[in-house]
């Protein structure tokens, strides 16, 4: 069993290129720069474009919330461009014990009207992986 090859790390977190074609976004709970989650994302998308993939495991446990800024420009920025540009159509977020990151998640997830994306959070990585194994690997399928 192969294991998953780290694609990008910087101050927000890291991102792994996982073997079953998926990304893997690990959020790191140390403080963040705006320039950073920016730059995290941006990678998000590159490896899904990069690999043909549309599935994202988001492990936020540990997580610092969003800023307002960071809020704005995932949901109004970045979302609709990786769903249209990138091929992101299935999110598995596992979800941080913080009210605060759990608001801004949902902030977020909400924003998805109208784009070809489904999000679900879940408690633990492993219902997190098994319900994204469970999902089309190619924004083609």
């Amino acid at each position: 069993m192969r294991l998953p090859n780290l694609y990008f790390q910087n101050a927000a977190g890291q991102l792994l290129e996982d073997p079953a074609g998926f990304l893997r976004a690990n959020w790191y709970s140390h403080p963040r720069g705006f320039d950073d989650t920016r730059a995290l994302f941006t990678q998000m998308q590159r490896g899904l474009q990069r690999y043909g993939w549309s599935r994202i495991l988001v492990n936020q446990v540990g997580m610092q919330s969003f800023s307002a800024q960071e809020q704005s420009w995932v949901a109004q920025e970045w979302l609709p461009q990786a769903v249209q540009e990138g091929g992101y159509r299935h999110g598995a977020v596992v979800v941080s014990r913080e009210v605060l990151v759990r608001l801004a998640t949902a902030y977020i997830t909400t924003q998805v009207k109208g784009l070809p994306l489904v999000y679900r959070s879940f408690d633990t990585e492993a219902e997190a992986i098994q319900w994204l194994l469970q999902q089309p690997s190619s924004p083609h399928q």
